[in-house]
């Protein structure tokens, strides 16, 4: 009976710290980010990790079409940020719960909140953005492939960057 409870316990806390938003980076990143981010609706990379492959999940990316073809989320969506049209996502239902997200959560927030403002219910920003995805060990694609690569924005975003082999 000790056992079993200490064995629960210990899966708990190993639960607890895998979960936590903040997994795969520093405390000084969190920090910055925080400073770019409103009241927006998050979601966490671990949570979004688990809906990937779920049809009625939609993750639209924010990035620039080459930050994107560098790597994605698997079935992302690229919309961009400069040229962002809220056409190209009419095919979307409007009760469809989508999750945006770019480098680190700040274009995807004011993409998400043009998005919400055009009537979708359920709009999430990836906490951390792609950068937390990527530092967290999550899975990255280009070309229906994985990759180890992740376009780091500029040297100056960039550092913020803990795993993998960074483009510019």
């Amino acid at each position: 009976m000790i056992l079993t409870r200490s064995i629960n316990m210990r899966l708990f806390i190993l639960y607890i710290l895998v979960s936590f938003n903040g997994f795969g980076q520093t405390a000084e990143y969190m920090k910055m980010i925080e400073t770019y981010y409103n009241d927006f609706p998050t979601i966490s990379c671990t949570t979004a990790a688990q809906l990937i492959g779920d049809s009625s999940i939609y993750f639209l990316d924010a990035r620039e079409e080459i930050e994107f073809n560098v790597s994605h989320i698997k079935g992302a969506k690229n919309i961009g940020y400069n040229d962002f049209k809220l056409e190209n996502i009419k095919s979307i239902p409007k009760n469809a719960t989508i999750i945006v997200y770019c480098s680190i959560g700040a274009r995807s927030q004011n993409l998400g909140e043009k998005i919400v403002a055009a009537g979708y219910k359920n709009v999430r920003n990836l906490y951390g953005g792609f950068f937390q995805w990527n530092n967290s060990g999550l899975p990255k694609y280009s070309n229906n492939r994985r990759t180890n690569k992740i376009h780091g924005y500029s040297n100056d975003w960039g550092k913020w960057i803990t795993k993998g082999s960074i483009v510019y």
